[in-house]
C-alpha cells in the first residue's frame, strides 16, 4: 500500500517551514482507496510570495486545525504504507520536524517519483511535476495547491508502476541499503556512484551548470554522502538544487584546503559562506623624500612599489610599522603613522632620536632605516612544501617565494628538478590571500618538528 503525499508550506526553510495545506492518497497500486486532504493553521505568518504561489492566505488558514491535532490522523492514514512524493525528502523531512516538535517520531519507507522518472522515463529535460506532467499528458489541475499536485503524482506514479522495468527498479529503490532515496532527486545515480574516495574538492551544480557550493574531503565520495544525511535548513535546499556533481584530485588534505579556497574565491557558490571576502591587501614600501630622508609608508599592493611585507588590512600595516619604530628607534612621522604634523607625538611610539625635530641627522636615522629593511628581507624566505600526488607516479607541492605563496602543482617522480625554475614548469599559479596564509601558517604550525618540508634540490631553502 503506498501513501501519495503532498504538501503546501509557509516556505521559511525546513526546520522554520510550517505545514499550511497536505493532501494524502492512499493506493493499493490499482485505485485509490481513500483519501485525506485539509488545510492546516500553521500558526504563524505566511509570507506574501508564498501566498502569491499557492493561494493560501493567512485568513484561509486561521480557523483551521493545527499540525497537532492532524498528526494522529496523519501517523493512522501513512501507517504499513510506503510513503511516496515528488521530490520525497522535502515533503517528508517537513513533516518529520512537524512530528517532532510535539514529541512524535515519524518513519516511514519512502519513494521519490522524481528519482523513479529519471530511471524509467529518461531524457526529459525537466523533471518538475508541471513539465513532466505535460511531457506525459497528466492532466495538472490546481497547480501548487496539495490535493492537485498529490492528485496528479498518483497519475505519475500509476505510470510508473506499468513501465517497462518498474519491478526491479521499484525493488532496488526499496531496498534498504539503496541510496535512492538518500540522493538529491535530481542527481543522477550514476553520477554519484563515479565519484572517487580520493582527496580532492568536490562542486556542487545546479540545473544551469552553476557551482552552488564546493568542497574538500579526504574521501570526496564519504563527504558528499554525508550532505545527504544533513537535514540543516541549507544542506537540504542545496541538496534539492543540485543536478551535477564535479570533482578535482588533490592528492592531499593540504592542496585541497588551498584548492577549495581558491575555487571558492573564483566562483562566488551561493551555499558557501566563509572565504568569500576579497579583502584588498596591502604592501609595505620604502622611498626617499627631497630631503632624502627614506620613508617606510603602506598602500595599497598595486600602488606600493616592490612591497616589502603584504598585509591585508590598514591596521596591521600600522601595528607592523609601530613594531619596527620600537625595535629600530624609527619616527612614527616619517613611518606614516602621523600624518601633516611639523614633528611627531604618538601617543604609542615614542622611541623616536629627534630626526623630525633636527635633532638627529639624517645620515644617522637612514641607517637604521636601512637596518629595519634588512631585518625585513632577512625574514623572507622561499620554499617548497612536498606532498603526495594524486597517483603513486607523481608528487605534489606548494611554493613559497620572498614570503609568498605562488601556487602548487603536480609533477612526474622521475621528472629531474634541480632549481626552482624547473619546479616553476609545473606551476599553476594562485593569488597570496589571507585564508592562504592562514592555511600555510596553520600547517606549518603543526608540522614543526617533523621532516615536512622536502626539497626537490639541495640549494632550496626550508622553513
Amino acid at each position: 500500500m503506498y501513501t501519495i503525499v503532498d504538501i503546501e508550506t509557509t516556505g521559511n526553510g525546513i526546520k522554520g517551514n510550517k505545514v499550511t495545506e497536505i493532501s494524502i492518497f492512499k493506493y493499493d497500486g490499482y485505485d485509490i482507496v481513500d483519501e485525506f486532504t485539509s488545510l492546516v493553521n500553521p500558526e504563524c505568518e505566511i509570507p506574501y510570495f508564498i501566498t502569491g504561489l499557492t493561494g493560501i492566505d493567512n485568513q484561509m488558514v486561521r480557523d483551521a486545525p493545527t499540525f497537532e491535532a492532524l498528526a494522529s490522523t496523519i501517523l493512522q492514514f501513512t501507517e504499513d504504507c510506503i510513503f511516496v512524493a515528488h521530490s520525497v525528502n522535502f515533503d517528508y523531512n517537513v513533516l518529520k520536524n512537524e512530528f517532532k516538535e510535539i514529541g512524535l517520531d515519524f518513519v516511514r519507507k519512502k519513494l521519490c517519483t522524481v528519482r523513479l522518472s529519471r530511471k524509467l522515463f529518461p531524457g526529459y529535460h525537466s523533471y518538475s511535476l508541471g513539465k513532466l506532467c505535460t511531457s506525459l499528458n497528466i492532466p495538472l489541475k490546481d497547480r501548487h495547491r496539495a490535493r492537485g499536485d498529490a492528485h496528479a503524482t498518483v497519475l505519475l506514479f500509476q505510470k510508473l508502476l506499468r513501465a517497462h522495468g518498474a519491478e526491479k527498479v521499484f525493488k532496488t529503490f526499496l531496498n534498504a541499503r539503496s541510496q535512492e532515496a538518500t540522493l538529491p532527486p535530481s542527481l543522477p545515480k550514476d553520477v554519484f556512484e563515479n565519484l572517487p574516495t580520493q582527496p580532492g574538492i568536490y562542486y556542487f551544480k545546479n540545473a544551469k551548470g552553476k557551482i552552488i557550493y564546493v568542497g574538500k574531503a579526504i574521501n570526496i565520495k564519504k563527504r558528499v554522502l554525508s550532505h545527504f544525511y544533513d537535514k540543516a535548513n541549507k544542506e537540504v535546499q542545496m541538496c534539492q538544487e543540485t543536478n551535477h556533481i564535479d570533482f578535482e584530485l588533490s592528492g592531499g588534505n593540504l592542496l585541497a584546503l588551498l584548492m577549495e579556497s581558491a575555487a571558492i574565491k573564483k566562483h562566488f557558490p551561493e551555499y558557501n559562506r566563509s572565504q568569500k571576502r576579497n579583502l584588498r591587501p596591502y604592501g609595505i614600501f620604502c622611498y626617499e623624500d627631497r630631503k632624502g630622508i627614506l620613508h617606510l609608508a603602506f598602500n595599497h599592493l598595486k600602488m606600493a612599489p616592490n612591497a616589502l611585507s603584504t598585509f591585508y588590512s590598514p591596521t596591521d600595516c600600522r601595528l607592523y610599522l609601530e613594531e619596527l619604530c620600537e625595535t629600530f628607534g624609527l619616527c612614527p612621522k616619517y613611518c606614516h603613522l602621523q600624518e601633516n604634523v611639523n614633528s611627531c607625538s604618538h601617543y604609542r611610539v615614542t622611541s623616536c632620536y629627534g630626526v623630525c625635530r633636527g635633532a638627529e641627522s639624517v645620515s644617522e636615522y637612514n641607517d637604521k632605516v636601512q637596518a629595519a629593511l634588512t631585518h625585513i628581507r632577512s625574514k623572507k624566505s622561499d620554499f617548497i612544501i612536498k606532498q603526495k600526488g594524486r597517483t603513486p607516479m607523481e608528487d605534489a607541492f606548494v611554493l613559497v617565494r620572498n614570503d609568498t605563496y605562488l601556487g602548487y602543482g603536480f609533477v612526474a617522480k622521475d621528472v629531474d628538478i634541480s632549481s626552482f625554475e624547473d619546479l616553476e614548469t609545473f606551476l599553476l599559479p594562485q593569488k597570496d590571500t589571507l585564508e592562504v596564509k592562514g592555511i600555510l601558517t596553520s600547517f606549518l604550525n603543526k608540522m614543526k618538528g617533523k621532516t615536512l618540508v622536502e626539497s626537490y634540490f639541495t640549494e632550496s631553502t626550508h622553513v
